[in-house]
């Protein structure tokens, strides 16, 4: 096994942090999209609304996760470091790695939401489409 040095976590801090960003936008859009459409249920329920409701609650869990997962991952980075700085560099490389499984489960957790988010436009434009016909 190769030697783990302070570099190699301190890599993953810009690519977490442009990750959480990412996030975050998506947490905020999906906040103002459920704004408007309470507001809308409200003027006119209808059901599609509360799909549409219901779909952006399980894509706001997925963010979360995504969150969490992701947070998580870069504070076991900063735990990494601290453990190489102080010379426990097996308990350094497991750390290391979990925070690794935890990035790669925040990635398949965005996986997973872009598909559900791609799914719903879809439908918002075949409702479009069948409407111009």
């Amino acid at each position: 096994m190769q030697q783990l040095t302070l570099t190699t976590p301190a890599l993953l801090f810009s690519a977490i942090s442009l990750i959480m960003l990412a996030y975050t936008n998506r947490f905020l859009a999906y906040a103002a999209v459920i704004r408007n459409l309470k507001d809308k249920y409200l003027q006119q329920p209808e059901a599609s609304i509360i799909r549409q409701i219901n779909n952006l609650k399980l894509r706001l869990s997925l963010t979360r996760y995504m969150q969490i997962l992701g947070i998580s991952s870069l504070l076991l980075c900063v735990l990494t470091m601290f453990l190489i700085y102080v010379d426990y560099n097996i308990a350094a490389a497991w750390i290391f790695g979990i925070a690794l499984i935890l990035l790669i489960l925040s990635l398949t957790f965005l996986i997973w939401e872009i598909q559900i988010s791609s799914k719903a436009l879809k439908h918002h434009l075949s409702d479009i489409e069948d409407s111009l016909s």
